[in-house]
């Protein structure tokens, strides 16, 4: 892969996760439902691409028991992270449920200095500040009756249990292939999830079927092969601040197919996030930071 090919892939990856959001909206059913639908298309997905790559990428291949719980246990933060974006998408709209996943990085800080007792730089805390302002100009109401500021705390959960997968992500990427990873995590969400969306399955329509399996091959399959791909010719911390755009392709895929239009104080909120994090990214330095996961 050139370099150009490279640009041109982590910039449709970044589309692609913008548009998880869109899809989330578009099908009629629960957000468990939509999980394990989800899911389930990109391990067979993944199954396909590991049999034409000839690539030991699929999940017959087993880890070892220690590297499987760990697998497991990111599993159930992306399956609790999955069903937490898609209800703050169906409570308070696309533009709020991602600006809200956005705040993750500002999660991620507070966990390796409160939990895993690693060092914070000050631009580290800079940014987290930053994130903070960002969120309260976002909040459209401080009164928790308000249907939109519920759909943001929903969106603020998903980013917090997104930053736990993150974090534990990071334990297991060392031993195992991103591939295989991507592949068994989402095997695992399909398990956990399959048993509370069985009859939410059973009665999609065949819309609903198209969207969940363009959300399963392309916004989480296609679009985590592209990444990893991608960085393969990049570096990681070049990748991640194309990733950061992600909220705004949603937030102007919305605007465009739902007429949702954040406010002009949502919109500063979100500018002054997502800069933060993508001034973050241009000053990377540190190799635990030169890391990115798929999103969201």
């Amino acid at each position: 892969m050139t370099r150009l090919h490279a640009r041109f892939a982590i910039h449709l990856a970044a589309v692609l996760f913008g548009l998880t959001g869109i899809l989330g909206e578009l099908i009629q059913a629960d957000a468990t439902t939509i999980t394990a639908g989800r899911a389930g298309f990109a391990v067979l997905t993944f199954l396909i691409l590991g049999r034409l790559r000839g690539q030991h990428s699929t999940p017959r291949r087993r880890p070892a028991t220690r590297g499987l719980i760990t697998l497991a246990l990111a599993a159930a933060m992306l399956a609790i992270h999955w069903i937490t974006f898609f209800i703050a998408v169906k409570v308070g709209g696309v533009a709020l449920a991602t600006l809200g996943f956005a705040s993750f990085p500002a999660f991620i800080t507070l966990g390796e200095y409160f939990i895993l007792r690693e060092p914070v730089s000050t631009r580290e805390w800079l940014v987290l500040g930053l994130v903070s302002v960002g969120l309260i100009l976002v909040t459209p109401s401080f009164d928790l009756a308000n249907q939109a500021t519920t759909g943001l705390l929903w969106g603020l959960l998903s980013g917090l249990t997104f930053a736990w997968f993150t974090l534990i992500n990071r334990q297991v990427a060392r031993r195992v292939a991103a591939s295989q990873v991507a592949s068994w995590e989402n095997l695992f969400v399909l398990l956990f999830t399959l048993p509370f969306a069985i009859s939410g399955l059973w009665s999609m329509s065949a819309i609903d079927w198209l969207w969940m399996a363009l959300l399963g091959v392309f916004c989480t399959a296609l679009s985590h092969y592209l990444l990893v791909a991608s960085m393969t010719v990049l570096k990681a911390s070049s990748a991640g601040i194309v990733i950061a755009l992600e909220p705004v392709y949603a937030i102007v895929f919305a605007a465009i197919l739902f007429a949702q239009y954040p406010s002009a104080r949502a919109i500063l909120g979100g500018t002054i996030m997502i800069a933060a994090i993508v001034w973050s990214g241009l000053n990377r330095r540190s190799p635990k930071e030169d890391g990115v996961n798929a999103a969201p």
